[in-house]
Formats: C-alpha cells, structure tokens, sequence
C-alpha cells in the first residue's frame, strides 16, 4: 500500500511537470558534453596521435602481441584529400569521444527522470540493469578498437587486388570506419542486456535461446553484414564471432 501512495504521489504531477523535468534533464546533459567536448578539441591533437591513428602504426600494441601470426612490418600512409576534412575530423572526433564519455551521466539523468515512478522493488531490478548497460557499452567501444577495427584495417589496408596498386587511405574513409565500427560495437554489447530485459517480460526463456541457436546464428551473420562498413568477408568474421559469444552470454544470463 505504501508503495502505490508513493507511485500515486508521483503520478499527480502534470504532464508540463514531466516535461519541464525532461527539458532541465536534456540541459544538464548537453551542458555536460559540452564541457567535454570543449576539453577534448582542445587536447585532440595528442589524443588523435597517439589514440585515434594507433590502429595505423606499426607499433598498435595488438600488431605487436601477433606478430608472428600477422606477418612483417605494416605501414599504412593516412591522406587528406578535402580542404576541410582535417577541421570537420577535428570536430566530429572531439563530439563522439565527449558522447562516449558522458554515456554513464546520460544513463544517470534517464534514472533520475524514471525512478520516481518505478516501485521500490521495481528499482532493485531496473538499477542493476542500468550498471550493466554502461559497463557492456564500453567494453563493446574497447573490444572494436583493441580487436575488430584493428583486425579489419589491417586485413583491407594491405590487400591488393593487383601489385601495381598503392593503398594510401583518405582522412574521411579512415575515421568513418573507426568511429562507426567502434560505436556500433558499443551497441551490440547491449544484446544480453536486452535479452535479459526481455526475458524478465516473459517473451522468451533460456531454453528458447538453446532451441533457436542455430537460427540465431544465421541471423547473426545477416546483422554482421548489415552492421559491419565494409561488407568483406573477412570484417563479417571479426564481427560475427563477438556476436555469436554475446549471444551465448545472453543464453547465460536469462532465466
């Protein structure tokens, strides 16, 4: 009974109430990001040197670590080709390293605007879930650019369709590659949380998630082709092998 007069109490305020909640929770928000994103084109320089372009150095510790399996030496010459990419990469990277940032603060503010509304017994569930979704969020973002991403420049920089061909690649092709492929495998790593949340509604048990792996696999391999840039198989490989580990992790975590 407690806990409804509490819910009920929260329910009273108007729909302008909730919203003007919402306006103040966005401003919050995007004066956060703003302040990283201030910090971040300011120190980009040596964040884009040693971070951004590590995946095409030699040196990249995973290059390192394999190789023996990878083969020689790789070198990779980055090129602009735009009068403005070098400004427009500047910015857009100091944009999405401040979004990657302030990830936990934006998951933070949609609690805060929730909760009030949820029983207290409703909150126990909902806030472990919450943790989870940031922690899986930024390993998927470590993973693509430790493993995937790495793996795919290399294979694609130095394939040849002939020796007389020079791969040098552009600015733009390079940073929509990496910024897209590590974003994106920020998102896959949701898939157990989201398996988790869908099973607590009753749409699907573990034992369903065994009796469909098959299919799940081949469904998989479709969402790596979708989601990968390049569509190679070698990227789809990369990709789909994450994808299929996740989802026996999601068989783990459902009931």
């Amino acid at each position: 009974m407690k806990e409804e007069i509490q819910k009920t109490g929260q329910n009273e305020m108007s729909f302008w109430g909730h919203l003007d909640v919402l306006r103040w929770a966005i401003i919050r928000i995007g004066a956060v990001t703003a302040v990283f994103l201030a910090g971040y084109f300011i120190a980009i320089p040596h964040i884009f040197d040693r971070f951004v372009l590590g995946p095409s150095r030699p040196d990249f510790f995973l290059y390192r670590w394999l190789g023996g399996f990878m083969g020689g030496d790789f070198s990779v010459d980055i090129i602009n080709i735009s009068v403005t990419s070098q400004f427009t990469t500047h910015i857009s990277t100091s944009f999405w390293l401040a979004a990657v940032t302030v990830f936990p603060y934006i998951i933070y503010e949609i609690w805060k605007f929730i909760s009030p509304a949820l029983y207290p017994r409703e909150k126990k569930s909902v806030r472990p879930a919450f943790i989870l979704s940031t922690a899986m969020f930024y390993l998927g973002c470590a993973v693509g650019y430790c493993i995937v991403f790495p793996f795919t420049f290399r294979f694609l920089a130095e394939y040849q369709v002939g020796s007389g061909i020079v791969n040098q690649i552009s600015l733009d092709s390079y940073m929509s590659n990496f910024l897209l492929m590590i974003f994106v495998m920020g998102l896959v790593f949701e898939l157990p949380v989201l398996a988790k949340a869908l099973s607590a509604l009753g749409l699907f048990d573990r034992q369903f998630l065994k009796k469909y792996r098959r299919h799940a696999v081949v469904v998989l391999l479709i969402l790596a082709a979708v989601i990968t840039p390049t569509g190679d198989p070698f990227t789809l490989l990369v990709v789909s092998v994450p994808l299929y580990l996740l989802y026996e992790m999601a068989i783990l975590m459902v009931k």
